[in-house]
């Protein structure tokens, strides 16, 4: 996948490629990149407790920075190339995660969107410019697409990479086989004379559930917790993303210094790639065609197989519903006032991607909800029964008092809003 094309000005100037050559270290670099941007982004998210939408919206503006930096250069240069790259496969991971785990849209749906999403930016792209090829990468409008194309792809392989989890139950580790196999048979029939933009682009998508899945790999702990959550080495996403971020750092000052991935450079060193044979291209793409087949074959058979999901957990809520403030009825008003004003930080916390501040909230809530119930059950035991049970709904969403990890913000606020209800 390294055919080369030269782009003029109409004054036959020239021009100097902003991508660079798709050599070995491409491929090495971007599946790097890909890792961090799902171990680093579940980093910030979780473990800094800066929130799914907060973090969204901190990358989306570095994101804009960066690559205003790199649209300004008037030909590639490594560290700005590879920092917006980095940079944008967090970016692209953040927002399909808002959307499966803010808003519970099924990934499905989030493929289908990204893929229709993609297939218009390649549209628009060929109108406009007739050609997708990475080699010709020389003017601003090109650039534009070309980042517009990457930003899709990282959502993209996202959003299939979780699908495929979800739909086989396959750990991390033997997850990585499925992208690695796949990008290994295109490599195949590019050389067999498949179309390199197509086998490019093709490529590109699924090193991010390649990268992502040796990311969960590497940072999953070596134990599940619970049934069918993912097993790995342990390392943290802390470590694992600053191993790869020290890869990626070492990577790009070696084609610094190199420039062995500079488009000029390259041509200097090899000869030109023959231009490609059509009935090679139509053969390949039928062998294309079938290993999409393969592949959706593979992955119906192993969802129709028996695997783990994380063990579902008995559903303790009450069969006594009583009408809206009625279990508390009978309890001290300023008892309740203290546990509503919990409850509304947890839910507002909740709302703004506050996830600590939300966490913290709960447990609050739950420590007064048990300091209370020595002196609220034997005031009415039906009603402190009922408020126990969506209490324990509430808890459940946060990973408080049960084994299953922090439910979706949408969960919790679903939860918070009917304990509110119920307290009146």
């Amino acid at each position: 996948m390294t055919t080369t094309a030269e782009a003029r000005t109409r004054s036959g100037r020239l021009m100097l490629n902003k991508v660079p050559e798709v050599t070995i270290w491409f491929w090495v670099i971007k599946i790097l990149c890909t890792t961090v941007g799902e171990s680093f982004a579940d980093w910030i998210d979780m473990k800094l407790g800066v929130g799914l939408v907060n973090t969204a919206w901190i990358f989306t503006v570095v994101f804009v920075a960066v690559l205003a930096v790199q649209v300004r250069l008037k030909r590639y240069v490594p560290f700005p190339y590879w920092l917006t790259v980095v940079v944008v496969s967090v970016t692209g991971t953040l927002y399909t995660d808002i959307l499966t785990d803010r808003l519970d849209v099924p990934l499905w749906i989030s493929s289908a969107v990204f893929s229709v999403l993609l297939a218009v930016v390649f549209g628009v792209w060929w109108l406009r410019e007739r050609t997708l090829s990475i080699h010709s990468v020389t003017t601003l409008a090109r650039e534009s697409f070309y980042w517009l194309a990457v930003l899709v792809t990282f959502a993209l392989g996202t959003a299939t990479g979780d699908w495929t989890l979800e739909l086989t139950g396959w750990s991390p580790g033997a997850s990585v086989l499925l992208p690695l196999g796949l990008i290994a048979a295109i490599t195949l029939l590019w050389k067999c004379g498949a179309n390199p933009v197509l086998s490019f682009w093709l490529a590109y998508i699924l090193t991010r559930p390649l990268g992502a899945n040796i990311g969960d790999w590497l940072a999953s702990p070596k134990v599940a917790r619970d049934p069918g959550d993912p097993t790995g080495l342990a390392l943290g996403t802390f470590t694992t993303s600053l191993i790869f971020l020290g890869l990626i750092l070492a990577t790009v000052v070696y084609l610094t210094v190199t420039r062995s991935d500079v488009t000029e450079t390259y041509e200097a060193a090899h000869a030109a790639h023959a231009t490609g044979d059509p009935r090679k291209e139509r053969v390949a793409l039928a062998g294309i065609g079938l290993l999409a087949v393969a592949t959706t074959s593979l992955l119906v058979w192993a969802h129709g197989r028996p695997h783990v999901g994380p063990a579902p957990e008995a559903d303790n809520t009450s069969a006594v519903r009583m009408a809206p403030g009625v279990a508390v009825k009978k309890f001290p008003p300023a008892k309740v006032s203290a546990l509503r004003t919990l409850a509304a930080t947890s839910l507002k916390d909740a709302r703004s991607g506050n996830v600590k501040g939300a966490h913290e909230a709960a447990q609050s809530l739950r420590d007064l909800w048990d300091a209370d119930q020595a002196s609220l059950q034997p005031l009415d035991d039906t009603g402190w029964t009922s408020i126990d049970a969506q209490m324990d709904q509430v808890l459940k969403t946060f990973g408080i008092d049960h084994s299953n990890p922090s439910m979706s913000p949408a969960r919790q606020e679903k939860e918070l809003n009917a304990l509110l209800t119920d307290m009146g």
